[in-house]
């Protein structure tokens, strides 16, 4: 079979000069992921093909384990149309204020006991207060003595603020994009694209690493979803987290439509030959949107992917997640 807009090659051969081109070039160019972004479903084995080889190139076999904890709930102002934690939304979820530092430690030491190696500090709202901040400084503090990697998403950032959470031994702070900048304002219209990439740009600056992402299934077409990987791309990410909608009751979104399992793992492997050495990590709603798929998110290029629960939804039995990994062969990875 081939593709239009590689008339004159195999898929075999696209691949195999998508995986060359995602080596010798730090990834592949749009019209070359547009090429593969056209691939019938029966072709995907070959897409996940080039997408497992470019993790094991980069990667090895080692998976990494990160998990979170909510540690502020509910009352966010931000009206974006997917999330239960909106002010904007009538969700029956539990709002609190920060939690204390020595809670955020036990339900980091719980993560270390599941075998999760990063653990971040996940709150609601669109910036921390002064006094929230000292405790995120307190926390991230105990989390690295715990011997955990500390990780952070906690809103906007200003450049004092992350200097202060570098200082206390923060190692990534995340803050997704959630979407393309070109459908950003049909989910969220409380804060410009901008803004956020002005965060990821102030955690960089202050020497801390980056993770940053979206969710597929909001509405965004495919195009977009690619938009999204490259914007990625350009402000240099250090880790993706890809999460699948889960649609919330409450929320606008509660009556959208899933996107089926291949779609999802489609765009995964895509995601892995546009970045193919950045970690791709799967987090919220993969459960929901991979079904029976499951394992194969690691052969669509995954190299990541966060256990135990999410921010107010429940996760995937850490045990079930380990075996998994056990089952495909591969191994838990410290970084």
């Amino acid at each position: 079979m081939l593709c239009t807009l590689y008339p004159a090659i195999t898929m075999q051969m696209l691949i195999e000069q998508c995986i060359q081109e995602a080596l010798n070039k730090g990834g592949v160019a749009p019209s070359s992921a547009l090429g593969l972004m056209g691939m019938g479903d029966d072709l995907l084995p070959l897409l996940f093909y080039g997408a497992c080889r470019l993790r094991d190139y980069f990667h090895g076999h080692g998976i990494g384990l990160c998990a979170i904890v909510n540690a502020k709930s509910g009352r966010c102002p931000e009206d974006c149309a997917f999330c239960a934690q909106s002010a904007h939304h009538e969700t029956e979820i539990e709002a609190y204020a920060f939690m204390d530092p020595p809670e955020i430690l036990r339900k980091a030491q719980e993560a270390k006991a599941m075998g999760a190696r990063r653990f971040a500090i996940v709150t609601s709202g669109k910036a921390l207060t002064e006094k929230e901040l000292d405790k995120a400084v307190q926390a991230i503090r105990l989390i690295k003595e715990a011997g955990l990697i500390p990780c952070a998403s906690l809103g906007m950032l200003s450049g004092e603020t992350a200097r202060r959470l570098k200082e206390a031994g923060l190692n990534r702070f995340h803050h997704n994009l959630e979407t393309a900048c070109s459908f950003f304002p049909s989910i969220c219209t409380t804060h410009a694209y901008d803004e956020d990439l002005d965060t990821l740009r102030t955690a960089k600056e202050a020497g801390l690493q980056v993770c940053s992402g979206g969710i597929f299934g909001l509405g965004e077409s495919p195009e977009q979803r690619l938009e999204l990987a490259y914007t990625l791309k350009e402000q240099g990410v250090d880790s993706v987290a890809l999460n699948f909608l889960d649609p919330i009751p409450g929320t606008p979104l509660e009556n959208a439509q899933a996107l089926a399992p291949l779609e999802l793992l489609r765009f995964v492997a895509l995601f892995r030959f546009i970045l193919p050495d950045r970690d791709i990590r799967i987090c919220g709603g993969r459960e929901y949107g991979l079904r029976d798929l499951h394992p194969l998110v690691f052969w669509a290029g995954a190299n990541g992917i966060m256990i135990g629960n999410y921010l107010t939804t429940k996760g995937r039995d850490y045990l079930a997640d380990l075996q998994m990994i056990q089952d495909l062969g591969l191994e838990k990875h410290d970084g």
